[in-house]
């Protein structure tokens, strides 16, 4: 059995968290300006937009029949959700309210982790754990 990795060492490293929506270049902007990224590439068919930080890559790609994640309900669980340490609670809440995100009903940690809907309603966690 092997791990998958050549020679012993890594396969490669991580290029980008991929996240499937209706309008990638309304969710990057969203995301962009919620993490203070900025636009790395975006096709001209707009089926494809990726953000950076100069580290980490975020890519958001059209899916034309999405549906999003109905959590904690059943029915279209969610596949990932992305964790962003800030120092703060209750003002990112806020601010990422002001660009477009809600407050998820279901708060399992609400002093430790707030959950948000992104405006395609993928869950996401504002922590002051981690980070």
């Amino acid at each position: 059995m092997t791990d998958g990795s050549v020679d012993g060492g890594p396969v490669g490293q991580l290029g980008a968290v991929s996240i499937d929506c209706p309008d990638p270049a309304a969710l990057a902007a969203f995301y962009r300006d919620l993490l203070g990224m900025t636009t790395l590439v975006e096709q001209p068919s707009g089926q494809v937009v990726a953000i950076t930080d100069g580290a980490r890559v975020l890519a958001f790609m059209r899916v034309q029949d999405y549906v999003p994640p109905t959590w904690p309900e059943p029915g279209q669980l969610q596949q990932m959700h992305l964790d962003v340490s800030v120092s703060d609670l209750p003002r990112a809440v806020d601010r990422a309210v002001e660009l477009g995100a809600r407050e998820a009903d279901h708060q399992a940690g609400p002093d430790l982790w707030r959950v948000l809907i992104d405006p395609a309603g993928h869950p996401f966690c504002l922590t002051t754990v981690g980070g």
